[in-house]
């Protein structure tokens, strides 16, 4: 019987393929870190696919699967998916392979795909209908390519249970609270902004402001989910905090990521549209599905000033240091960061804070993995993506210390402290609503104004660079992606023009995306900085088989 309701199962896919999603791409498409991304127009057929693969993901999971639909901080026009696992990570990396596999396959060999993913994971519950929660951002598109989804869960014969319009960390959210049986939280729209409002409300107390930080930021919602989801967090908020809205246009205005959210402020160093430029304010910016976020703001001259990733990692790691500390419970403390990080980051927290600093490759996958080695985990890229992690035994030993009575009241106030804490932060994945309230309650806690924060360290002038390659695949790179193997003598050759300039430093690798080679450099002046940047970039033209024009090093 199994097999006639896989063979019937096996027509109703194709069927579906054929008439309604048919393969009309000619081109390879690829899952990386981000899923799948490109013009919406060119997606249907995938995010059919996509449904079909999360239901034989969540068979052999035997739990709850998410997909979400969004093309984060790329303009309005394009769209993308990705498929989360059953504890809010990203897709497992050897599942990534039958991801594009799937996608790529022609619909008449469709079934023969479906059917070695079943005997590669030996998948026998092929009845089972597992639930596939989907969630979708605001881009006009998202609507008819959810419905694509949808008709792939149903075809493979699960349960698709639809969210709409949510941000990527609360679909992530939706998806780890369903799998732990709702411990971590309640699985709708509610228990979220209950859970985060709440836990900041104990922490926050009665007195909104605290020395020089006052309870208000503006808010650039990038014209994207984020703009629409913080109005309900503002209701829950109950004036503990004030945030004050900007490009909030939503639906189909055609300006979701335009000339605003945190991809702009970090990649132009500028104020977004819309935003005032008084001085001093405080300011931040998420991206287009609420994953990312990026503080900043104009001092008195109107110089532009910016917190990204790695400023709120020191701050978060800082703070939860000495926060453990006054608990007296013994937790190993780590931040994870990538090769993007500015290197002025990475000595603050080696030397000041004295915090164990790792380096992983570029992408939040890697990141997350080894933030889960320590108890408590702290990792972000400079993009402003990141989150904190507290393995079980740690909540538990902090818990447990509660119970016991044995705590000083010092010890006792600082342990319930950090139990709140947890719960203000999104643990699943970088979440720019719950990193927002995580920043608003350090800054209150230490009664910090944005320039006092900004007083830690001083970055080191940075650039990114890309340089255009006929086969981007001709760099490859190890440690961490900060040396480059191939082609040979390249690295000699960076590592030669590197050391002209006092605290240089620079990488390079292969963009995930396009043919292009990513160099990064900095120095201790702008001035430095720029020139490294185009002699690296200058080289690896040379060596990697750049296209176009050479780079030009400014005199």
């Amino acid at each position: 019987m199994a097999n006639i309701n896989n063979k019937l199962r096996c027509r109703t896919v194709y069927a579906f393929a054929r008439e309604m999603y048919p393969k009309t791409i000619k081109h390879d498409i690829s899952y990386g870190t981000a899923g799948f991304r490109t013009r919406a127009t060119d997606l249907s057929y995938v995010m059919y696919r996509m449904g079909l693969l999360a239901v034989l993901r969540a068979r052999y999971k035997n739990a709850v699967i998410g997909v979400m639909i969004t093309a984060s901080h790329n303009p309005e026009p394009d769209n993308g998916v990705k498929l989360v696992d059953p504890m809010g990570e990203m897709l497992e990396q050897s599942w990534e392979k039958w991801a594009t596999k799937i996608a790529n396959v022609t619909d008449d060999k469709l079934e023969n795909v479906i059917n070695d993913i079943i005997a590669e994971y030996n998948i026998e519950n092929m009845n089972d209908r597992p639930e596939i929660v989907i969630g979708k951002d605001t881009r006009p598109s998202s609507l008819h390519l959810s419905k694509a989804v949808i008709d792939g869960v149903l075809a493979m014969g699960g349960k698709p249970v639809d969210y709409g319009i949510v941000t990527t960390p609360q679909l992530h959210y939706f998806v780890v609270c369903k799998n732990t049986r709702r411990a971590y939280g309640q699985p709708t729209e509610d228990g979220y902004y209950k859970k985060l409002t709440n836990a900041f409300k104990k922490v926050r107390g009665q007195n909104f402001n605290n020395g020089n930080y006052v309870n208000r930021v503006l808010y650039d919602g990038a014209n994207g989910v984020g703009a629409k989801k913080i109005k309900y967090l503002k209701e829950g908020l109950e004036g503990s905090l004030i945030v004050d809205m900007y490009n909030d246009e939503i639906i189909g205005s055609g300006k979701l990521n335009y000339l605003c959210g945190a991809d702009f402020v970090k990649s132009q160093q500028k104020f977004p549209t819309g935003l005032p430029q008084d001085p001093n304010v405080r300011c931040c910016s998420v991206d287009g599905d609420a994953d990312r976020i990026v503080y900043y703001y104009l001092d008195e001259n109107k110089k532009f000033h910016l917190m990204d990733g790695d400023r709120i990692a020191t701050l978060i790691a800082g703070f939860l240091k000495e926060v453990l500390e006054k608990t007296g419970i013994s937790l190993k403390l780590g931040l994870v960061q990538t090769a993007y990080a500015n290197g002025a980051s990475t000595d603050y927290i080696t030397n000041e804070l004295k915090v164990p600093v790792a380096c992983v490759p570029t992408g939040v996958k890697h990141l997350h993995h080894k933030a889960l080695s320590y108890d408590i985990g702290v990792y972000f890229e400079a993009n402003g993506h990141g989150t904190v992690v507290f393995k079980n035994s740690a909540k538990e030993k902090l818990r447990t210390a509660l119970e016991t009575n044995n705590l000083s009241d010092e010890q006792k106030h600082a342990t319930e402290r950090l139990i709140n804490i947890i719960d203000i932060i999104n643990e699943t994945v970088g979440d720019a609503i719950s990193d927002m309230l995580l920043v608003e309650t350090i800054l209150h806690y230490r009664g910090w104004d944005i320039k006092d924060w900004e007083k830690a360290y001083t970055d080191l002038p940075n650039k990114l660079l890309k340089v255009t390659v006929q086969d981007r695949t001709v760099i490859t790179t190890t440690d961490a992606e900060r040396k480059c193997v191939t082609p040979e003598g390249l690295q000699a050759e960076i590592d030669a023009i590197v050391a002209k300039y006092p605290k240089g430093r620079s990488f390079v690798r292969p963009s995930g995306t396009e043919d292009v080679v990513r160099v990064y450099a900095e120095a201790s002046t702008s001035q430095d900085c720029d020139k490294l940047a185009a002699e690296v970039a200058k080289k690896v033209f040379e060596l990697a088989g750049g296209t176009g024009n050479p780079p030009e090093i400014p005199q």
